[in-house]
């Protein structure tokens, strides 16, 4: 697997006014990692750090030791997948072209049967086979997600970083996309690292969650049931809750009514 050690790694676009502060994290395990937080905290902005999107204004990020920063994008694609938030704007191409841009990094000069064999098995796991010539622009916001994250896996990198990648999608797709991703890191020894704002998916389907709060800086990272934590849900989203355990021992969170309201 490939290990990832976040040094003291700071953000922002105005450095007088960072999004993330002093944020210091190592993964160094396969598994599904949530990242959960209220809006604002700086998830995406962490995620966007570790596949050097964007620049850090101090801190370092390694992969395997080595800092993100003196390697090229194509090198970090080929250890680090991403799915970003879909948008309807994002291609024009066919469906199966716009998935098979995730294979660049193992591409030559053209693309082989590989490829597509690869792309039309991720398609027939992501139940969008019957989509690959329809344009990306024709789909709703639930079939932009699954190409998403369809052109995420087949980059076949040992990393997966997806930003909210069950936004859009019904609540049958939510479970199935946790539960795939899960069955993934198990199979493959891949580390998968979400963006979810739904605390009971998180809690049910993450091997670690990563809790972030204001100003941008983690709160706590541990397993779910020493995260999810009545405390820890009050304080840092501002809402009354109660915390019980599911069929699986797995805490479930049955929120109350707001405590504040954050400007």
């Amino acid at each position: 697997m490939t290990e990832i050690e976040i040094k003291d790694l700071t953000f922002g676009y105005n450095p007088a006014k960072p999004v993330i502060t002093n944020i210091n994290l190592r993964i160094d395990r396969p598994g599904l990692y949530c990242i959960i937080g209220p809006n604002g905290v700086g998830k995406s902005t962490l995620i966007k750090c570790i596949n050097k999107i964007l620049k850090p204004t101090s801190g370092t990020v390694l992969l395997d030791g080595e800092d993100v920063g003196s390697m090229s994008n194509k090198e970090i694609s080929k250890r680090i997948g991403y799915v970003p938030v879909a948008g309807a704007d994002m291609f024009s191409m066919p469906v199966i072209d716009a998935i098979l841009i995730g294979r660049y990094t193992q591409q030559k000069w053209k693309t082989t049967d590989e490829d597509l064999e690869i792309v039309k098995r991720t398609m027939k796991l992501l139940g969008i086979t019957s989509l690959a010539m329809h344009g990306f622009n024709e789909l709703s916001a639930g079939q932009h997600q699954k190409v998403a994250i369809a052109r995420g896996l087949v980059q076949e990198a040992p990393v997966l970083l997806l930003d909210e990648p069950t936004a859009n999608l019904d609540v049958r797709y939510q479970v199935y996309i946790a539960e795939m991703l899960k069955g993934f890191t198990r199979v493959t020894g891949m580390t998968a690292i979400m963006i979810s704002h739904d605390l009971n998916i998180s809690a049910k389907y993450a091997d670690q969650i990563i809790l972030m709060e204001p100003p941008g800086t983690i709160l706590q990272v541990g397993t779910p049931e020493e995260v999810i934590t009545k405390k820890n849900i009050e304080e840092v989203y501002g809402v009354s809750c109660e915390i019980v355990s599911d069929s699986e021992g797995k805490p479930h969170v049955i929120l109350g009514s707001a405590l504040r309201i954050d400007d």
